[in-house]
């Protein structure tokens, strides 16, 4: 056991670095990777290939709370309350899946923060498992992610969409209000009036139960970070500033246990950017081959969750077009045969290979052009919700 301080976090965090060596000289094949990782891509939480959990620090433990719907004072105009029934709608009888109790709300945030609401049936051009909530002045789209085999208990993730996939925001939408309201709170005036907080008036008493004006300085905590890491949820940009102030201040070891420790998949499963952020980190030390080990772990994950293209961290990894190639073989008819010959049953096939088209999307954004097929694949594997879902677009 090795503790390290924190300074940012003013506490110290025992990490249990022997429980989840990332240099464990673990190096696959290409045909190995790829079906090593697949099964991440089905069920992020209940995958097998999960490594030995870390013990969550005392300060990142927290008690799961559970709201109904977003219910305040706040005058809504009526096209408001409308989208949000279109978007529910479009989960529930589209996505296939239970809406988030808190969309009313997530949407109400996202207007204020001068987001424009968009259509879920603006699905062109982008990853097929997302739906559209509002676009920022970038044009850069916020959205739901509705994984393709979820466990019972995972909420929809909030993520920006990016050409190569995207870029986890908050692993719910209570989370990412919650967080909202905080900076809202620590980036106000103390002296300024109710109207310079819109964000906790729209969100009304929904808002106060996560989080009242006043409360991060009454917590004496030494950082905004600090505080939303205890209160809030975990973050992967929160994470990433944390490493990289550790590294400016010369703290290397600190930084590359805070890498480590955002690397551990059971803080977010399913997605690859904290392993690529750890890869990263690794290569600016300048070491190199745990680097290229890293890289290589990441990319065991769905190639449109890496936080970056795929052709960046192949590079990290030492790898060419090999991977790829592989991908493309599996995804035919050749490749559903010799996989039926080993013994996997059809449906499995049918997912097996949408998750290798879906990579195969990620490294050009091709997304339009293998929507079809992948409704397909969906189809044969017996997931008509989820092949419903790919195929419908504006």
């Amino acid at each position: 056991m090795v503790a390290v301080s924190f300074t940012n976090l003013a506490v110290l965090l025992p990490i249990a670095r022997a429980s989840r060596p990332l240099s464990n000289g673990v190096f696959l094949a290409c045909k190995n990777v790829a079906l090593f990782r697949q099964n991440v891509f089905l069920n992020p939480v209940q995958s097998g290939f999960e490594p030995v959990p870390l013990s969550l620090p005392l300060l990142l433990q927290q008690q799961k709370r559970s709201y109904s719907c977003c219910h305040h004072g706040a005058v809504r105009s009526s096209i408001a309350t409308t989208e949000a029934a279109d978007h529910a709608a479009f989960v529930k009888d589209i996505a296939g899946v239970e809406p988030p109790s808190s969309l009313q709300c997530l949407l109400d945030v996202l207007q204020v923060k001068g987001e424009r609401i968009s259509s879920p049936y603006n699905r062109k051009g982008i990853l097929p498992l997302v739906v559209p909530l509002s676009e920022n002045r970038e044009g850069e789209l916020t959205a739901l992610l509705r994984w393709p085999t979820p466990s019972a208990d995972m909420d929809m993730p909030v993520v920006r969409v990016r050409s190569y996939g995207v870029q986890l925001l908050a692993k719910s939408s209570e989370e990412y209000i919650h967080r909202a309201l905080v900076e809202e709170d620590t980036t106000t005036s103390s002296s300024s009036g109710s109207e310079e907080y819109p964000l906790a008036s729209r969100t009304g008493e929904f808002g106060s139960s996560l989080y009242r004006k006043g409360d991060y300085a009454a917590s004496q905590m030494a950082s905004v970070d600090v505080y939303l890491m205890k209160k809030v949820g975990l973050f992967p940009d929160v994470f990433e500033r944390l490493a990289m102030r550790h590294l400016e201040r010369g703290d290397e070891v600190s930084a590359l246990v805070t890498g480590e420790f955002y690397a551990n998949k059971k803080h977010f499963p399913g997605f690859g950017r904290p392993l690529v952020f750890n890869a990263e980190l690794l290569l600016r030390i300048g070491r190199k081959a745990e680097a290229r080990e890293a890289a290589r772990i990441a990319l065991k994950s769905p190639w449109w969750t890496l936080g970056s293209s795929y052709s960046e961290v192949a590079a990290v990894a030492g790898w060419g077009d090999e991977q790829i190639e592989f991908m493309r073989e599996r995804v035919t008819e050749q490749g559903r045969q010799e996989d039926l010959l080993k013994g996997k049953t059809p449906a499995q096939v049918a997912v097996d290979q949408a998750a290798f088209l879906l990579d195969l999307a990620a490294t050009n954004g091709s997304w339009d052009d293998v929507r079809g097929q992948l409704a397909t694949f969906y189809k044969e594997a017996g997931l008509e919700e989820m092949s419903r879902f790919v195929a419908t677009v504006d």
